[in-house]
């Protein structure tokens, strides 16, 4: 198997092109999602007690799409799915393994935020059936909330897993309980543990719900072996 500096040497070649800025890719999620929360916000017109109730039921809806997505899709090939499978499980993964998971340079972050096909497949099969359905059975309130909360989870999904492939001399580390949190996600880049345990990127409700959470007892998976 070749050495992980190699790997990312020639998937650079065949893979991003000279032209991809990561910056504009980070900075794009950011805006896009942060719009988009915006415009949610915007359209809620004297919410209830009842309806605020969306928010919490729609964490917990997001948290175990996240969790489902990226234990049956990311990392087992389905028909019609399985780039997204070859991009996670065969690159990203090789990419970034438990010994080398820092970027090198912000052209790496093409490795780790999500394309156009990523976003369009989790908001077209957890997020826009399910926004009609509230809309219908219950109010545009409960809606658009649903839709502020699952826009929001993105973008806390993306600026986490982002943060856990930044140098650990980053300012990013210094951020409370960062680190811990990135231990959980070092742990599932081992080769060994990656189709088996820490499925959730944020925050692991759907591992301890379905028996995958896994913490090593050390520290040693947060250090940076680069």
């Amino acid at each position: 198997m070749k050495d992980n500096a190699t790997f990312r040497a020639e998937f650079r070649a065949a893979h991003i092109p000279r032209w991809y800025v990561g910056y504009a890719h980070l900075a794009l999620t950011v805006a896009l999602s942060v719009g988009l929360i915006v415009w949610s916000v915007l359209q809620l017109e004297a919410v209830t007690w009842a309806e605020w109730m969306t928010v919490p039921l729609a964490f917990v809806y997001a948290n175990i799409a996240e969790y489902l997505g990226h234990r049956y899709v990311m990392h087992v090939p389905r028909r019609g799915l399985r780039s997204i499978y070859v991009r996670h499980s065969k690159q990203h993964h090789r990419f970034f393994t438990d010994q080398h998971m820092p970027f090198e340079h912000h052209q790496d972050y093409k490795v780790t935020l999500f394309p156009l096909l990523l976003v369009v497949f989790f908001f077209g099969v957890f997020g826009a059936p399910v926004w009609f359905a509230l809309q219908w059975l219950f109010s545009d309130n409960v809606a658009w909330l649903f839709v502020l909360v699952a826009v929001a989870y993105f973008l806390n999904y993306e600026l986490f897993h982002f943060a856990f492939h930044c140098r650990t001399d980053s300012w990013v580390m210094k951020i409370p309980g960062i680190k811990k949190v990135m231990a959980l996600h070092q742990q599932h880049h081992r080769p060994e543990l990656m189709s088996r345990y820490n499925f959730n990127i944020t925050y692991p409700i759907g591992d301890w719900l379905f028996g995958t959470y896994h913490r090593e007892p050390t520290t040693a998976t947060e250090q940076n072996h680069d």
